[in-house]
């Protein structure tokens, strides 16, 4: 006899191959396959100059170019240049695969406990993967402004311009950062985005990309890593900040009024740095250093930028406050239920207190008999 499939078993069958089902499923494989290729033809003395055309860093000014028995602590430097496109579509790669890993091995676990919706599920994978990418940029571009001595001396921003290098670290931000944001696009398809969402990521990630390429492309690269990190610092908070949110709900707490004031104070201190740094650098520190043209030009867009930001933040800010009020008048109060009072009985008045004295007790005694006889 065969045996019988138990009722509402779902079969296991592998998805057919090249189908979508199976590439969504097995994309991180496909695309580790792919970054494989790459270092493997690195390799091979045939292939290598055209797998370093990807992998390595190029446009290098130092005179030296980097290898294996370089002396230790040796500086290099770089400029911009079109190479420069192939190493980020290989570094996309890379975060394709990073982004799978981050999310198996952490986010899926957090989801699987706490059992959210798909609303919230989806905005847990948005914010639980920018919150490591802000991290990350807000160290890496942090540790590259102190190595650089921006912050010590702000005119490193702006002398010397156009001439400005960049060293390996710096470099490999840059083109990680564009890698960053170009993967995100793909990700759309490999993560299972609903369509409604696409139109909103899409213009972030355009927004993003397009800011990290013209400060890489005009050499900006000095004041963009600065205002990078300020925004990124302003990012992770508030990613930290929503990440609370989905997972312990809307909870009126002390550490949902600590996150909520972090993020705001934060957020404020972030925007306006970015505009004296901006002002500093683009209208009193590149002055005849730059086309008037393009000094006005990239002002204009990161003030019309940070205005812009500010406005969502306090329209957002209003917004949730009229919502918690509303929530605050729509529920009933509760009525307190009167006790009912006690009445007080009244004991039927006596008439022995009118008696004399000896009366009284007579009277007194004769009920006490009276008792006794009822009680045999």
């Amino acid at each position: 006899m065969g045996v019988k499939p138990v009722i509402g078993r779902k079969s296991n069958k592998n998805p057919p191959i090249f189908s979508h089902e199976f590439v969504i499923q097995n994309h991180a494989d496909i695309v580790s396959c792919v970054v494989m290729v790459f270092l493997v033809g690195l390799l091979v003395q045939s292939t290598s100059p055209v797998a370093s055309l990807f992998i390595s860093l190029h446009h290098n000014v130092s005179g030296v170019e980097p290898s294996w028995d370089s002396p230790k602590g040796e500086l290099f430097f770089y400029e911009a240049g079109w190479k420069d496109i192939c190493a980020v579509f290989f570094y996309s790669l890379v975060c394709i695969v990073m982004h799978a890993l981050w999310q198996e091995y952490f986010l899926d676990k957090i989801s699987k406990k706490f059992h959210l919706s798909k609303s919230r599920l989806s905005a847990l994978n948005e914010s639980g993967q920018l919150v490591l990418f802000h991290l990350v940029t807000f160290l890496w571009g942090g540790d590259a402004i102190l190595r650089e001595g921006f912050i010590f001396n702000i005119s490193r921003l702006w002398d010397g311009y156009p001439n400005h290098t960049m060293s390996f670290l710096l470099k490999l931000w840059w083109v990680v950062q564009a890698a960053y944001w170009l993967h995100t696009i793909p990700e759309l398809y490999f993560q299972r985005i609903k369509k409604d969402e696409w139109a909103g990521r899409i213009r972030h990630a355009a927004a993003a990309f397009a800011f990290v390429a013209t400060a890489y492309g005009f050499k900006f690269q000095r004041v963009g890593v600065c205002l990078v990190v300020l925004h990124s610092l302003a990012e992770f908070v508030a990613h930290c900040n929503r990440l609370n949110t989905i997972l312990r709900g809307e909870r009126e707490d002390y550490l949902n009024k600590f996150l909520s004031l972090v993020n705001g104070t934060v957020f404020v201190i972030v925007r306006l740095c970015s505009l004296v740094l901006g002002v500093l650098t683009f209208y009193y520190g590149l002055a005849g250093a730059a086309p008037l043209l393009l000094r006005v030009g990239a002002l204009s867009v990161l003030v019309s930028f940070q205005v812009f930001l500010m406005f969502n933040f306090i329209t957002e800010a209003i917004k949730q406050r009229q919502e918690a009020r509303q929530l605050a008048l729509a529920k009933p109060k509760k009525e307190k239920k009167e006790k009912p009072k006690k009445e007080k009985v009244k004991k039927a008045p006596n008439d022995d207190s009118d008696l004399p004295e000896v009366d009284q007790n007579t009277n007194k005694t004769l009920r006490q008999r009276q008792a006794a006889v009822k009680a045999k």
